[in-house]
This record gives C-alpha cells, sequence and structure tokens, in this order.
C-alpha cells in the first residue's frame, strides 16, 4: 500500500476519536435523564475521558514499547471500540466512567502513534501533508462525525451514537490490521524516554506552549453554546460548531502544505497562536452585526486545529538518529494537549460559577493565548541561545531531513530565531 493510503487510514481512526472526543458535550443532557444524574455530573466523564487520554495513555505506551507502531496502533483501535461499546451498554453512571475513562486510554494510545507513523510512511518533503492529514481526519470528526452523532441520537438516543462511534472504531481498526505495512524506526516510546524528552528544554517549551493553546482553545470550547447566547444572541450553537469544525479542517490540511513549503514551523506555530488569542479577543464584539460572529469562530477553528501540526513536526524534526525521541516528545504533545483542555475547562467553570457574564469568558482565553506566543518568543529563544546548533548538524547533501533539522534549531526561539536560521534554510534543497 503507498504511503498516502496508509495515511488515509490512519486518518479514518483519527476521524473516530475526534467524533468520541467531541460528540459526548451533546449527549450530556440526555445521559444525565437515562441515568438519573445531573448534567454537570454527567459531565465528569467528558473529564475522565481527557484525563486518561492524557495521563494513562502514556504509562500503557510505556508498557507496550516493545510491540512497535502497528501492533500499538492495532492494540489502541481494540481498546477504543471495545470501550465505545461499553458505553454504548452502560447500565450505570459508574460503569459509563469506566467505559469513558478506557476509551480516552485508547484514544490516547492511537493518537501520537498514528502521527509517528504518518511521518515513517511519507518521504521528507511530504511529512507536513502527512500530519495535516492525520490531524485534518480528527478535526473532520468535528464538522461530519458530532453532527451525525447528535442526529443519531436525537432520533434513536445516545446509545446509537456510541454504536456509531464504535462501528466508525472498527472499521478503522479493520484497515489498519489488514493494510497499514510495517513501520520502521517508529516504536513506541518507553516511559524513560518520555521522561528524558521531557528534560530536554525545547521539547519542554514546545509542549508548554502546545497545554496553554489548548487551555484557551479547547477550554473554551466546552463553554461555546453559553457564550454565542451571550455574545450573540446565539439559540442553537450546532451550525456555528460546524463553522467552527470547518475551519478546523481547511487549517488542519493548509498547515501541512505550509509546513512543508515554507520549512519554518516555529514562526508558523507562533503566527497561529496570535491568530487564535485575536479571534477570541473578538468574539464578544460580533453581536451587534448579524453572522459577524462566523467570522472569528472560523479563525479560531483554523489556527486552533493549525497549530497542532507545526508543533508536532518541530518534535518530530529534535531526533536526528531515529523515530524515538520524536515519538516521546509527540506522546507528551499529545498529553499536553488533553491536560490543556481540562485546565481550560475547569477554570472556565470556575469563573462562570463565581459569576463572570459568559460573553467575556472569550477574553481570558485570548490572554492564556498571548502569554504563549511571550512563552514562545522569549523563553523559547532563551532556550535556543543556550544551546546552540552542533557543528556537524547541517550535512552537505542531506535534503529536505537536513532542512527539518535547521528549522527545528530556529524553532525554539520563534519567529526572532526562525529569521537568524533564514540563510541556512533558504540554502536547502
Amino acid at each position: 500500500m503507498g504511503g498516502t493510503r496508509a495515511v488515509g487510514l490512519l486518518a479514518l481512526g483519527s476521524f473516530a476519536v475526534g467524533t468520541d472526543a467531541y460528540a459526548m458535550a451533546g449527549l450530556l443532557p440526555a445521559i444525565g435523564a437515562d441515568l438519573h444524574v445531573s448534567v454537570s455530573l454527567a459531565g465528569q466523564t467528558v473529564t475522565a475521558f481527557t484525563l486518561c487520554y492524557a495521563l494513562a495513555a502514556p504509562l500503557f505506551s510505556a508498557v507496550l514499547a516493545r510491540w512497535g507502531t502497528r501492533t500499538l496502533l492495532v492494540t489502541a483501535l481494540v481498546v477504543f471500540a471495545v470501550a465505545n461499546a461499553g458505553s454504548a451498554l452502560a447500565g450505570s453512571y459508574a460503569e459509563l466512567l469506566a467505559a469513558r475513562a478506557l476509551s480516552g486510554a485508547g484514544a490516547g494510545l492511537f493518537t501520537p502513534a498514528a502521527a509517528t507513523a504518518a511521518v515513517a510512511l511519507v518521504p521528507p518533503e511530504r511529512r507536513g501533508r502527512a500530519l495535516g492529514l492525520v490531524l485534518g481526519g480528527m478535526s473532520a470528526g468535528t464538522v461530519l462525525g458530532v453532527p451525525l452523532g447528535l442526529l443519531v441520537a436525537a432520533g434513536s438516543g445516545w446509545r446509537a451514537a456510541l454504536w456509531l462511534i464504535t462501528g466508525l472504531g472498527l472499521v478503522a481498526l479493520l484497515g489498519v490490521a489488514t493494510a497499514l505495512p510495517a513501520v520502521e524506526g517508529a516504536a513506541a516510546p518507553s516511559l524513560r524516554a518520555r521522561l528524558g524528552a521531557l528534560a530536554r528544554p525545547r521539547v519542554a517549551v514546545v509542549v508548554a506552549v502546545t497545554f496553554t493553546q489548548t487551555v484557551a482553545s479547547l477550554g473554551l470550547y466546552t463553554y461555546l453554546e453559553p457564550v454565542l447566547h451571550r455574545a450573540a444572541g446565539v439559540g442553537s450553537a450546532v451550525p456555528y460548531l460546524w463553522a467552527w469544525g470547518i475551519g478546523g479542517v481547511c487549517g488542519s490540511l493548509l498547515a501541512g502544505t505550509l509546513v512543508d513549503r515554507t520549512g519554518r514551523p516555529a514562526l508558523l506555530a507562533v503566527t497561529l497562536l496570535g491568530t487564535l488569542g485575536g479571534a477570541l479577543a473578538l468574539l464578544p464584539w460580533t453581536g451587534s452585526v448579524p453572522g459577524l460572529v462566523l467570522l472569528p469562530l472560523i479563525l479560531w477553528g483554523a489556527a486552533g486545529w493549525a497549530f497542532v501540526v507545526p508543533q508536532q513536526h518541530r518534535l518530530l524534526a529534535q531526533d536526528t538518529t531515529g523515530s524515538a525521541a520524536g515519538a516521546a516528545a509527540v506522546g507528551l504533545n499529545s498529553s499536553a494537549t488533553y491536560l490543556g483542555g481540562a485546565a481550560g475547562s475547569a477554570l472556565g467553570g470556575l469563573a462562570l460559577a463565581h459569576g463572570l457574564d459568559a460573553r467575556w469568558l472569550p477574553l481570558p482565553a485570548a490572554g492564556v493565548a498571548l502569554a504563549g506566543v511571550l512563552l514562545h518568543l522569549t523563553v523559547a529563544r532563551a532556550v535556543a541561545r543556550r544551546a546552540p546548533l552542533p557543528a556537524d548538524a547541517v550535512t552537505p547533501g542531506a535534503g529536505h531531513a537536513t532542512d527539518h533539522r535547521i528549522t527545528d534549531h530556529a524553532n525554539g526561539g520563534g519567529a526572532a530565531d526562525a529569521t537568524a536560521a533564514e540563510p541556512l534554510e533558504r540554502n536547502a534543497p
């Protein structure tokens, strides 16, 4: 199977994961009524998914580190499908909570392994596009999968929506198990490798910036419906969620092409983070003009989803000897993504509970995003100065692999460092 088709299978798995991660928020009222719990308590099933995605998955990946990437992907999809079937069959709140936690672990195993495999399956000059396709599959889940799941739930109940997600997971499992080629040099990293990656200043900075981005973006997404109601008088948020998701798909796919063509993922990441902050800051002021709220929503979705592509590209480019260090760093970044989402949701709920009008909730979220820009431009720049590029890092004739390493030397310091490395990048093949 060609690399592009193989990456397409991974994108299908990401589509299932994205649908599962984002559809549950729309099912909470029905789940609460069926299981006789409050909506806020039902919402803890989302927290269970998110936290297990972030925390349990790295531990399980460490245990399975010697199995290889394809085996890990198959295992992850088996866990994901079984857990969603268990969610659909849950007869009590405790059973559903446990099943959602297991589903989050399966999703967390799959996503970083899929990104690592996508890069390993294509030539170096197509890595950005491959990452964009895998991330585009996940964002497509918010555009197509979430509305489809909610439509099924409206007609047949919330359990039917979870059976739909189970079916998507099984289709992805069948494709990966039977048609995905062996992924050379991309075994799951051990726990020691993950902790070692976190100890590297450049990796730590990239992961920290990702955390700030998801606190702002995914945290605010949890409360998008009340924000839209207060800021723009919106009744049903579903069409606006579609606009957000469409922006996300476009951003994910376009980001990969931009990374490949410019070779400057650090500059792209800081630009996207600034765009996200600006879009969030604009949201409270859009209510006076009908339809104007769609503009910041589309920008938010595009910048938020696109941001993941250059960040993962930067982390994978850190490894000049194989895929182990890059895979460990991507796993950390994936965990930071969902930890940030959980922290953002908690902080947003706390702010609303203490009387903050939902209309103004995007403003502190925008502040967190802009704080990530400052972190990127200051702390990361200092790290780059303390860790100069080794003399042997540039090898004549190394092609795009060398280009990626040169770019990542600049990535630690954001726009300023990317500019400093520009003569080297410009001369790369």
